[in-house]
């Protein structure tokens, strides 16, 4: 079983930020497709932000402009950098590692005045 080790998450103000990372294996990471999504009470999971390993990336259209997802092949860590953060963007946000299938353990997000 591949762990993948999750941070950043917290509390944070409407129009805050926060960035989010994910660790994995090194050798698993640099070929793999990068993903973060998030669950909100209630509702399914769903995608966020994915990146391939040459770089490409691809945003669910609510977080365009105001999420950015990146990685670090050297460290095997992927980032989410989450700007302009809103009250709808609370959720756990997990990390994934495509085709694999690996999640990791999930970090709570919470948007609240």
């Amino acid at each position: 079983q591949v762990q993948l080790v999750e941070s950043g998450g917290g509390l944070v103000q409407p129009g805050g930020s926060l960035r989010l990372s994910c660790a994995a294996p090194r050798s698993i990471f640099i070929v793999s497709t990068m993903a973060w999504y998030r669950q909100a009470p209630g509702k399914e999971r769903e995608l966020v932000a994915q990146i391939l390993p040459g770089g490409l990336t691809h945003y669910t259209d609510p977080v365009k402009g105001r999420f950015a997802i990146s990685r670090n092949n050297a460290a095997g860590t992927a980032y989410l950098q989450m700007n302009s953060l809103k009250s709808e963007d609370t959720a756990v946000y997990y990390c994934n590692v495509k085709p694999n299938g690996y999640w990791g353990q999930g970090t709570q997000v919470t948007v609240s005045s």
